[in-house]
C-alpha cells in the first residue's frame, strides 16, 4: 500500500526513472538541463497532435502537419551502406500510397516490420519531387483487438540533434515522462499554491495539472492544466517583483527635493525651445511627486524617438540643482553621451548650471579638473558613459541619476552608480525602445512607469516605403532631389557580429557606390571599428552640413540628432529586427521638414520578413511596433529591448500571448501583499517557501532592475 499522505520527493535523480538510466540521464542533463524528477515534470510539451483520428492517404496536402495513417506495408528496399544507408517502404490504403523513409535504426526496422502486414503509421509528411513521404515515422502493428492503445492528444517535446542521434527523440522522452507521471499518480506532488488561491481562481490542483499537461484526457482538461501552470508561473514572478518593490520603498528613504527654485523657473520661463506637450507636463508632475515624497524615486520613462525625453530629464536635473544636489546622466555610447552634452549645454545657455562630459577618451588633465569640481560641488551635472561608475569618480552630493537606453547596461553597472552615496539617489531610467506593456510589467515590475506618448508640435509623421533593389535608379533620383532641397541623407548597412568582415566590406562597397552615384556631393562614412576621434570628426562634418550623405552601420541607431537629415535609407532591411528598424527610422523626422524612411531589400523574402517590413510601412507608433515584434519573435529574442536577458526562464507562459493572465496575476499578488505585506499569515506559508525555492533553483531575481 502506498501512503497517500506522504509527499513525493521530486529531487530524485532522473537516472532512477524507468526508461532513463545513467546514459540518457547524462544526455538530458547536458542538453536540456534536466537533472531531477521535478525538472522533467516541468519540461512541458511544445505542441500536441490529435491521435484520435486516422487519415486517408489522399487527404494529405501541403498544409498537413502530422498525420496518423493505417495501411499495408510493401516494397521494403535498402540502398547504400554505413552513413549513406537508407531504407524505404510503401504504405498503401484504399485511397493511395505514400513512401516511408529511414536513415537510422535501419536494422531494427528491417527485423521488426514485415511487408504485407497492416500498420499504424504516424509522422510529418513532406513533399519531395511532387510526391509526399514521411521520414522516420512512428510505426506499430495494427491490432483491432488492442483496446490498450491510447488514442487522443499526444504531446510532442523539443529535443536536440544530439539527443535524436542517441535515439532520445520526442517519443522516447514521452516514455520516460510516462514513468514519471505514474509516480505522481501513486504519490502526489506537494501543492505549490495556497488552497484559497486555488479555490478563488477555480484552478486545477497541481498534480492534476501536471498529469494533464503531459497526458491530457481531452482538450478541456489540457486547457485547464495550461491555465493553472501559466497562472502559477506568472503569479510568482509578480509576487516577487511587487514584494521587492515594497521592501525597497521601506528600506530606502529618498532625498527630499522640497522646492522648485531659480534654475527650474528661469529655464521654464526663458529657455524652453518650445511649449511642453501635455505628455511631458504629466511626466514632470509624476517625477515632482516622487522626488518630494521622501521615498527614493524609481521610475522608467518610456518615450518614442524624438518625443522629448531629454528635455524632461534636464528639467528633473534642475529640480535636483535647485535643492543643492548634483545629477548624472549615463549613456551607453560616446556618441550619445556627447550628443546629450551638446544639446543640454545649448538648452541651458547662460543659466549658470555647470555641466561636464566624462568618457573613456577624456584627457587625464581634464579628468583631474572634473574630479575636483565634482567633489567640491561646483559641478551640477555630469554626463558620461561607463566612465561614470569608476571608483575615482566621487560626487559631493549625488541626488539624481538618469540612465539612458538602460537595457544596454548590466544591473551591476547600474547599481555601482547608486552606491556613490550612502543614501541611494533618485533613479530615472529612460528608453526610446517602446516596451510592450507585458514586458514592462515583468522586467520593470518594481519601477513606476511614465510614458511620453505624443510628439512635439510641428513634427510631421515620417513616410516609410519598402522598395526592392531593382528600384535603385529611382531611389537615387529621389535622394538627389532631397539633397537639392538642402536636406541630408543617412544610408545604413547592417552590422551583425558573426559576419562583421563581410558587413564592413558591404559598407565600404556601399560608400564607393554612393561616391560614384553622387560625384557632386560630399559623403561621410561611420562604423564601430573607427577610433572615437575619427567617429567624432565624421559626425561633426555631417552635423555642420559639410557632408550631404552619411554611409554608416547601426552605430547611428541611438541618439544621433541632426534635424536637417530627412531621409533614412536602410539597406538589407530584411536583416534587421522591427525595433531596430524603428530606432533607425527615428534618426530622421527631427526637424519641421517632411522626412522619409526607405527600406531596401532583395526579392527573396520569407513570410515573416514581408510582414515585418509591412508593419514598418503601415505604422509610426513605437508601442504598436513593439507589440507586433513581441508577437512575431517571442520574448526570447526581441533585439533592441531588454529582452536580451529575461531574469527568469518561462516554462509555459508566453509574454506575447498571456498579457491578460499577467495583469490578472499581478492584481492578485498586489491584493495579497496589501493584506499581508510580510506574508506572515499561516495560509501564506506556502508562498514563502515556494518563493525561496524558486529563488534558489531557477530565477535570477537580482537581475530585475
Amino acid at each position: 500500500m502506498h501512503n497517500k499522505n506522504k509527499i513525493l520527493d521530486t529531487d530524485i535523480d532522473i537516472k532512477f526513472l524507468v526508461g532513463a538510466g545513467p546514459k540518457r540521464a547524462e544526455l538530458l542533463q547536458k542538453e536540456l538541463n534536466i537533472n531531477s524528477l521535478e525538472d522533467l515534470l516541468y519540461y512541458f510539451p511544445y505542441r500536441y497532435v490529435d491521435r484520435s483520428r486516422i487519415f486517408y492517404i489522399h487527404e494529405i496536402d501541403g498544409n498537413t502537419q502530422y498525420v496518423q495513417l493505417k495501411g499495408k506495408l510493401s516494397n521494403c528496399t535498402k540502398a547504400g551502406e554505413g552513413r549513406t544507408a537508407r531504407l524505404t517502404a510503401r504504405l498503401t490504403d484504399a485511397t493511395g500510397t505514400i513512401e516511408l523513409v529511414w536513415f537510422k535504426g535501419i536494422k531494427y526496422i528491417e527485423d521488426k516490420y514485415k511487408a504485407g502486414k497492416e500498420y499504424i503509421v504516424f509522422g510529418k509528411p513532406t513533399e519531395f519531387d511532387h510526391a509526399f513521404n514521411i521520414v522516420h515515422p512512428e510505426i506499430e502493428e495494427y491490432n483491432p483487438d488492442n483496446t490498450q492503445r491510447e488514442m487522443g492528444l499526444q504531446a510532442l517535446y523539443n529535443t536536440t540533434e544530439k539527443m535524436k542521434n542517441n535515439f532520445l527523440n520526442s517519443k522516447a522522452l514521452q516514455k520516460i515522462m510516462h514513468s514519471a507521471v505514474q509516480r505522481i499518480i501513486r504519490q502526489p506532488l506537494a501543492e505549490t499554491l495556497p488552497a484559497y488561491i486555488i479555490e478563488q481562481n477555480h484552478l486545477l490542483l497541481l498534480n492534476t495539472a501536471i498529469i494533464n499537461i503531459h497526458f491530457p484526457k481531452n482538450t478541456q482538461l489540457l486547457t485547464k492544466a495550461q491555465q493553472r501552470l501559466k497562472f502559477e508561473e506568472l503569479f510568482y514572478i509578480q509576487l516577487s517583483i511587487l514584494q521587492k518593490g515594497k521592501m525597497r520603498e521601506q528600506a530606502y528613504k529618498g532625498f527630499v527635493f522640497e522646492k522648485i527654485g531659480h534654475f527650474f523657473n528661469t529655464f521654464y520661463e526663458k529657455h524652453l525651445p518650445f511649449e511642453l506637450t501635455n505628455a511631458q507636463k504629466r511626466v514632470l508632475r509624476e517625477i515632482r511627486a516622487d522626488v518630494r515624497s521622501g521615498r527614493q524615486m524609481n521610475r522608467l520613462l518610456q518615450g518614442d524617438v524624438g518625443s522629448g525625453k531629454t528635455l524632461v530629464a534636464l528639467m528633473a536635473m534642475l529640480m535636483a540643482a535647485d535643492n543643492g544636489y548634483q545629477a548624472a546622466i549615463m549613456a551607453p555610447t560616446e556618441i550619445l553621451a556627447t550628443q546629450h552634452f551638446n544639446s543640454i549645454c545649448e538648452l541651458l545657455g547662460d543659466l549658470g548650471i555647470n555641466v561636464a562630459l566624462l568618457t573613456g577618451s577624456t584627457r587625464k588633465k581634464d579628468r583631474k579638473t572634473i574630479d575636483e569640481r565634482l567633489q567640491s560641488g561646483e559641478l551640477h551635472i555630469l554626463i558620461g558613459t561607463h566612465a561614470l561608475i569608476e571608483e575615482t569618480v566621487v560626487f559631493q552630493n549625488l541626488g539624481l541619476v538618469i540612465i539612458d537606453e538602460q537595457h544596454r547596461f548590466g544591473v551591476e553597472q547600474r547599481s555601482r552608480l547608486w552606491r556613490k552615496n550612502d543614501q541611494p539617489p533618485h533613479i530615472l531610467v529612460m528608453t526610446a525602445t517602446p516596451i510592450p506593456r507585458t514586458l514592462a510589467m515583468t522586467i520593470y515590475g518594481d519601477l513606476r512607469i511614465s510614458v511620453i506618448d505624443e510628439l512635439p508640435p510641428g513634427r510631421k509623421p515620417i513616410q516609410t516605403y519598402h522598395y526592392f533593389d531593382n528600384k535603385r535608379n529611382a531611389l537615387n533620383g529621389f535622394l538627389r532631389k532631397q539633397i537639392e532641397l538642402g536636406r541630408q541623407v543617412y544610408v545604413v548597412y547592417p552590422l551583425i557580429q558573426e559576419s562583421e568582415k563581410i558587413d564592413l566590406k558591404n559598407l565600404e562597397e556601399g560608400f564607393e557606390y554612393m561616391k560614384e552615384a553622387f560625384p557632386e556631393y560630399h559623403i561621410s562614412m561611420l562604423h564601430g571599428k573607427m577610433r572615437p576621434a575619427e567617429k567624432d570628426a565624421e559626425m561633426q562634418r555631417f552635423v555642420k552640413g559639410e557632408t550631404q550623405i552619411m554611409v554608416a552601420t547601426t552605430v547611428i541607431e541611438v541618439g544621433v540628432n541632426v534635424p536637417n537629415a530627412s531621409v533614412m535609407v536602410i539597406e538589407n532591411a530584411e536583416r534587421f529586427g522591427l525595433s531596430q528598424l524603428h530606432q533607425l527610422r527615428g534618426r530622421v523626422g527631427r526637424g519641421a521638414d517632411q522626412s522619409y524612411c526607405l527600406l531596401m531589400s532583395g526579392f527573396k523574402l520569407g513570410e515573416d520578413t514581408r510582414k515585418r517590413l509591412q508593419i514598418m510601412v503601415d505604422s509610426n507608433d513605437g508601442f504598436e511596433i513593439a507589440e507586433a515584434d513581441l508577437k512575431m519573435r517571442g520574448p526570447g529574442d526581441m533585439d533592441g529591448t531588454v529582452q536580451s536577458g529575461l531574469p527568469f526562464d518561462l516554462k509555459i507562459a508566453n509574454l506575447a500571448h498571456d498579457g491578460k493572465m499577467l495583469e490578472y496575476t499581478r492584481h492578485i499578488a498586489a491584493q495579497i501583499l496589501e493584506r499581508d505585506p510580510q506574508l506572515q499569515q499561516p495560509e501564506n506559508n506556502i508562498l514563502v517557501s515556494r518563493m525561496e525555492k524558486l529563488k534558489r533553483d531557477k530565477m535570477n531575481w537580482g537581475a530585475i532592475s
